[in-house]
């Protein structure tokens, strides 16, 4: 259930016209999430087939057309394109003409907050930074996903209850994020869910190669029960050899990898290292435990490794 009510009608924003621009896994969500608050989404842009089909499937009978088509029609814009895209796009919009004033341009980069969108906001445009914390497939799975997803949002403050108001509709929860702690907001994330991702796909090619044969069966009752302790506790979760400081068992484990996946062991070192600060920073591992794993982690990184030149992972 939302903890947001919504907002008073005077704060919400009116039935508004929609338009995507960038029809990824991420716009036509939204503007379908926008549809069912009211909304009504007139256009779209992409360029691929699969955008073109995902916005067929997420947006039917909205029509497909070029970005400068998208603005004329909607009063309210996502831009919704890759982050390194988002400024070039902005401005060259602006500086075509395309930006009407008074029009909503939300984009949903997690990088960037309202100041990318200047070029609007001197061509008069009501500049918004609304990023959906969610990871999308691209399916209408997404638009139920939305319900009780955080939004990063960042706008000038006269626009800030109208930026909260349009995440509320979406079944999200605003979180106001300041202009100039975007980027830091945004590599948490990274760290958070592409990490993770990363980490757990690793460790399942790592298990079949161990001979498990459903290794995704096998993890997810560990790392669920990992995230929901971290979540609930933070550092005091940790658990595993590098938080008792069994050095022993972690040079074995550097040991195997560089026998069966190189290619994993800088990670696993990395993730080793950070771990035993973190332990060590909190009283899980004890100081004497600590030298001697951080002097095994030292000694295996300079070792030698196959496929490297000697230089190991």
């Amino acid at each position: 259930m939302n903890a947001h009510p919504l907002p008073e009608p005077q704060d919400r924003p009116a039935r508004l016209t929609v338009g995507v621009v960038g029809a990824g896994r991420v716009g036509p969500a939204l503007a379908a999430s926008l549809r069912l608050a009211g909304h009504r989404p007139v256009a779209a842009s992409g360029v691929s087939d699969a955008s073109v089909r995902r916005a067929a499937e997420l947006l039917p009978s909205v029509p497909v057309v070029p970005p400068a088509e998208v603005l004329a029609r909607a009063e309210l814009v996502l831009l919704t394109v890759p982050d390194d895209a988002l400024p070039e796009l902005v401005a060259g919009l602006a500086e075509t003409g395309a930006v009407r004033p008074g029009q909503l341009l939300v984009h949903t980069s997690g990088r960037y907050g309202a100041g990318v969108l200047d070029p609007a906001l001197r061509a008069g445009a009501l500049p918004l930074a609304l990023h959906p914390v969610m990871t999308f497939t691209g399916t209408s799975v997404d638009v139920q996903r939305l319900a009780g997803c955080s939004f990063g949002v960042t706008a000038p403050e006269e626009l800030r209850l109208a930026a909260e108001a349009l995440v509320i509709e979406m079944g999200g929860e605003p979180e106001w994020i300041e202009e100039e702690a975007r980027p830091l907001y945004h590599a948490a994330l990274a760290i958070g869910a592409n990490h993770l991702t990363t980490l757990v796909a690793q460790a399942m090619e790592l298990l079949r190669g161990a001979g498990v044969g459903a290794p995704d069966r096998m993890l997810g009752p560990l790392l669920g029960a990992a995230l929901d302790n971290t979540l609930r506790s933070g550092d005091a979760a940790l658990t595993g050899p590098v938080a008792r400081g069994d050095a022993g068992t972690v040079a074995a484990h550097v040991a195997e990898l560089r026998r069966h996946a190189p290619q994993a062991v800088a990670g696993y070192l990395a993730m080793a290292r950070t771990t035993a600060d973190r332990a060590l920073a909190h009283g899980l591992l004890k100081p004497e435990l600590a030298e001697d794993l951080l002097g095994v982690l030292s000694d295996v990184s300079d070792a030698p490794g196959p496929g490297r030149g000697g230089t190991g992972a």
